[in-house]
């Protein structure tokens, strides 16, 4: 593991929620669709199912997106502004079937808050660790998911949406064309 477990729940929300806005392509739809990420993640406190927060949601997005993009010095001031802005208060909590862990928003904040909040406190980690490296955008030509990679080596290229199959298959086909015909 190369993060603590809550933060890379966290890392892994932050992923999919970026990649939700799929290259103008919205997947997150609707409030049901919110919903089921929602679940899928496990956010625990308030959630409304409206409209006004999904485009809460949204808007969070490009915000986090911008994190893969820039060098550290900018990482902190957007880490720093959704604190301030989310009035993060960090604090260990345990609720569900989960052990202590960070919670740094009340569970009545709107979602986006905390949303906001949750990315943020899980990129001071990656700030601190000193590895902002393993925040990548996937190397498929016109992907351009983000990805977080957590492999020992630092090696992971590819997003979960399968370009990694697609760049072997591509390999695989160039390869055959190279080899002499019988």
């Amino acid at each position: 593991m190369v993060f603590a477990h809550d933060t890379e729940l966290s890392l892994a929300a932050v992923v999919d929620l970026i990649n939700t806005d799929d290259q103008g392509e919205e997947r997150l739809t609707d409030p049901d669709v919110l919903a089921a990420f929602v679940a899928r993640h496990r956010f625990s406190g308030r959630h409304e199912r409206t409209e006004a927060e999904l485009r809460a949601v949204r808007a969070l997005r490009p915000r986090l997106r911008r994190i893969w993009e820039v060098d550290e010095d900018e990482v902190v001031e957007i880490v720093n502004a959704l604190l301030r802005q989310g009035a993060a208060l960090p604090q260990l909590v345990r609720h569900d079937d989960w052990p202590y862990h960070l919670h740094a928003t009340p569970l009545d904040a709107p979602l986006a808050d905390r949303m906001a909040v949750e990315a943020a406190m899980a990129m001071v980690d990656v700030v601190r660790e000193g590895e902002l490296r393993r925040l990548r955008i996937c190397e498929f030509p016109d992907c351009g998911a983000v990805l977080v990679d957590l492999s020992k080596n630092r090696s992971r290229r590819f997003c979960d949406s399968g370009c990694g199959n697609r760049a072997a298959v591509n390999a695989y086909r160039a390869r055959r064309a190279a080899q002499p015909r019988a």
